[in-house]
C-alpha cells in the first residue's frame, strides 16, 4: 500500500541554470520487498550534481531528485525471504536503527528508498558525518587508484585539484602506498591543504605552468599516471607529462568536455587512456561491500582523513549555494548537506 505522508526532497524539474533547483514534496517512499528505507541525516555534494542539474548530463526521467550519497540511520529492513536468506546479504548484519551509508542516486531527501546492496553498515568510530563527508569522493579515489591505475611505490603521480575531496583521497591513498604525488592548485591556501595531506610537490596553476614543473620535478622523464578532473583545459598537456607507458585516467569534465581524440596519438609513447566511472568498480554486491569495508578501514586508521569545507542546509537555496561553491574553485574539501 502506497504512502500518503509526504517528504522534502532538493532536485529539478527541467535541467539549465541555477534557478532550476527546487523544493519538492514527495510522498514517503514505499519500498520494493528487495529495499532498506534510511532517514537521511547527511547527503555530501558532488560535482556530477551540477552536471545532473545543468544538462551535461541528460536526464531522462524528471523530476529529478539529485545527490549521490548519504548517510543516516534505517527505518525498515527487507521483507523479501530471497533476500533475507542471502549470504551477501547475511555479511551485512543490518537492523534497524542501525547508522549506514550509501551511494547511489536521488539522495537528496529525508527519506530513501535503497536496494539491500548499496547499503553499508558504519563502523562505531565512523560518524555519519563523516561517512557523506568521504564515501563517495572516497571511493572514487580508492576505485581508480587500484583499477584504473594501481598506485604503487615509487611511482609519481599527478593529482589535479589536490585540495579537492577526490584530490585529498587520491593523495592520501597514493603517499599511503609509497608513491610521490604532485598535486596542482589554484591558491597558496590550497597549497597547504595539499602539502598537509601528503604531496611532496605543489603547483600553483595560477603562477606557475604545470608542463614545464612537472617535467622539471621529473627530469623530463614525466609522471606515472595523472588523475585529471579538470577535462578540456588540461587534455593536451597531460599528454606532454605522461612518460612512456604511463596511464592518463581522466576523472571530470570541470572546465568541459575534453575534444574528440584520434586513439593513435596514445602510440606514441604506449600511453593508457582511462575515463572510468565509480558505478563500473562497485557493481556487484560483493564489490560494493569489499570496496566500502577497505575504504572504512582506511579511515579508521586514520590514512584517509575527510575535509569538509562547508555544512550546508538542506534547502533549495542551500544546494544552489553548494553549486555555486563547489564550480567556483575555491573550495577546500567536501561540501555536505545536513
Amino acid at each position: 500500500m502506497s504512502s500518503t505522508r509526504t517528504i522534502k526532497a532538493i532536485g529539478v524539474k527541467s535541467q539549465g541554470e541555477l534557478d532550476v533547483i527546487e523544493e519538492l514534496q514527495l510522498l514517503a517512499p514505499t519500498p520494493k520487498d528487495d529495499q532498506v528505507v534510511i532517514k537521511v541525516e547527511y547527503a555530501g555534494v558532488n560535482y556530477i550534481d551540477t552536471y545532473e542539474r545543468s544538462g551535461v548530463y541528460k536526464v531522462a526521467n524528471l523530476p529529478k531528485v539529485l545527490g549521490k550519497e548519504a548517510a543516516g540511520t534505517i527505518i525498515s529492513l527487507p521483507t523479501s525471504r530471497a533476500v533475507t536468506e542471502d549470504k551477501e546479504y547475511q555479511l551485512r548484519n543490518l537492523s534497524i536503527g542501525d547508522r549506514v551509508v550509501t551511494i547511489d542516486d536521488g539522495y537528496f531527501a529525508e527519506e530513501i528508498a535503497v536496494p539491500w546492496s548499496k547499503v553499508v553498515k558504519l563502523p562505531d568510530n565512523v560518524t555519519a558525518k563523516t561517512a557523506a563527508a568521504s564515501a563517495l569522493q572516497g571511493l572514487t579515489a580508492l576505485t581508480f587508484a587500484t583499477e584504473a591505475h594501481n598506485i604503487q611505490k615509487g611511482e609519481i603521480i599527478l593529482v589535479y585539484s589536490a585540495a579537492g575531496g577526490v584530490g585529498i583521497n587520491l593523495t592520501q591513498i597514493a603517499t599511503s602506498r609509497g608513491a610521490i604525488v604532485i598535486g596542482t592548485v589554484s591558491s597558496e591556501v590550497k597549497a597547504e591543504v595539499a602539502r598537509a595531506n601528503g604531496a611532496k610537490h605543489v603547483i600553483n596553476t595560477t603562477e606557475q605552468n604545470v608542463v614545464d614543473e612537472v617535467l622539471k620535478i621529473t627530469n623530463g622523464e614525466g609522471v606515472h599516471a595523472v588523475f585529471d578532473g579538470v577535462g578540456k583545459d588540461t587534455f593536451e598537456d597531460n599528454l606532454k607529462i605522461i612518460r612512456r607507458k604511463g596511464t592518463f585516467v581522466s576523472l571530470g569534465n570541470a572546465s568541459g568536455v575534453p575534444p574528440l581524440f584520434q586513439p593513435l596519438r596514445l602510440g606514441e609513447k604506449n600511453l593508457k587512456l582511462v575515463r572510468p566511472r565509480l558505478f563500473g568498480y562497485i557493481t556487484t554486491p560483493e564489490e560494493i561491500r569489499t570496496y566500502h569495508t577497505k575504504y572504512d578501514e582506511l579511515l579508521a586508521s586514520g590514512v584517509v582523513k575527510p575535509v569538509i569545507h562547508k555544512e550546508y542546509p538542506f534547502t533549495a537555496e542551500g544546494v544552489k549555494q553548494s553549486q555555486i561553491d563547489i564550480t567556483s574553485r575555491g573550495t577546500i574539501g567536501k561540501l555536505i548537506l545536513k
